[in-house]
């Protein structure tokens, strides 16, 4: 940790400061001091009596006394100066280091470690230890709100979980029972059966996934996909399921017959079913009508998935690919979902090199698009 407007000193420095003051500093004193001793008493004493005190051995062994009193006195003054400066120079930057290391032993990393005045090292380590503190502060929040998502994850899924399963074992008590009397209303039920179990299977699959999101550990397959011909054959699949669940589907692909796309197939149809799920769930209006678009944009395939379902408040459409986030007024929790769809389809997209965005009016519906790069490699 820098000082401003000042520059620290090394360690090294101050132990060769410490030893000039204590060692030389004294010892030139004592030899000035010495010299003038000498040099005043001695031409005293010659003028005031007539005698030269060099030849007489009792001033000789007082001057040596005095000389050892004056050396003791200096270096027990200089040694205590020396101790108080290196007390304080040393002491005060390990005291704050070991006050931040008891907050950080005890959970508290909100203790920041100011800039002190010190040793050069010391002031390197005190700057290092506050760099350790911000991070693992920061990674304590990260684990916090890891941990709360999960939460948030786990209530979720049992909430959707318990719904489809509750549906399964009434439909099931019926037909024990003998409710389902016709054939119609067997097929009927066996059918709504299926159904439930699918979304069920749905469910866990997003769950699965999501716990190879966070450990990184998707398993891509990339391949040179047509674009047209996987587009049209997404198309066939998605129009015929939204017939038969009653939603009105419309498809529009301009791009050319040999344009290419490295991606991952599965993922790739893994996004597109996130996003219709996405759609479908949030549709309010009696006729429904979901619509895919691909064209090519400069060096990209742009791909746009439009609904005309509740939309999405502006303030809360940056947020929609979030992990775990559901808006309060469209896309909350009666509606079911794990709320990591959307986010799925972010990671998957990024992780192809693309982008992904949206664009919703409020009672309109929504537009979820993404991008993929076209492939530039001239294929024989």
């Amino acid at each position: 940790m820098q000082r401003k407007g000042k520059k620290s000193i090394k360690l090294k420095q101050e132990i060769f400061i410490a030893f000039f003051t204590v060692i030389v500093v004294p010892v030139l004193l004592i030899i000035l001091g010495f010299s003038a001793t000498v040099f005043f008493e001695a031409n005293n004493i010659r003028e005031k009596y007539g005698i030269d005190i060099r030849n007489l051995q009792g001033f000789n062994r007082a001057l040596v006394f005095y000389m050892l009193f004056g050396m003791i006195t200096i270096l027990i003054i200089s040694a205590t100066m020396l101790a108080f400066w290196l007390y304080r120079e040393i002491n005060t930057p390990i005291q704050r280091l070991n006050k931040a290391a008891k907050s950080i032993r005890d959970g508290n990393f909100d203790d920041r470690i100011e800039t002190v005045s010190g040793p050069e090292e010391l002031e390197e380590l005190c700057g290092m230890f506050e760099q350790m503190r911000e991070q693992l502060k920061k990674a304590n929040e990260e684990k916090l709100q890891f941990d709360e998502q999960n939460r948030e994850l786990i209530s979720n899924i049992s909430h959707d979980l318990k719904t489809p399963i509750t549906a399964v074992k009434g439909y099931c008590e019926g037909l024990m029972d003998g409710v389902a009397d016709t054939p119609e209303k067997q097929h009927r039920y066996i059918h709504t059966i299926y159904n439930k179990a699918n979304d069920m299977d749905h469910l866990i699959n997003e769950l699965s996934f999501y716990s190879k999101i966070t450990t990184n550990r998707i398993p891509y397959v990339f391949d040179l996909v047509n674009v047209k011909n996987f587009f049209d054959d997404a198309a066939d699949s998605i129009s015929d399921d939204m017939t038969s669940k009653g939603i009105a589907f419309s498809y529009r692909n301009t791009v050319g017959g040999d344009v290419r796309v490295v991606a991952d197939v599965e993922q790739i149809q893994r996004v597109i079913n996130n996003i219709i799920s996405n759609s479908v769930k949030y549709m309010d209006k009696p006729e429904k009508r979901i619509s895919l678009t691909v064209k090519e944009v400069g060096d990209e395939i742009e791909v746009a998935l439009a609904d005309n379902g509740k939309g999405i408040e502006a303030k809360n459409l940056h947020n929609i690919f979030d992990r775990f986030y559901r808006t309060d007024s469209s896309r909350n929790s009666a509606q079911g979902g794990s709320g990591i769809g959307l986010s799925i389809v972010r990671k998957i997209i990024e992780d192809h090199g693309g982008r992904v965005w949206a664009s919703s009016k409020e009672g309109e519906g929504t537009t979820i698009y993404f991008s993929l790069r076209k492939n530039t490699e001239v294929t024989k």
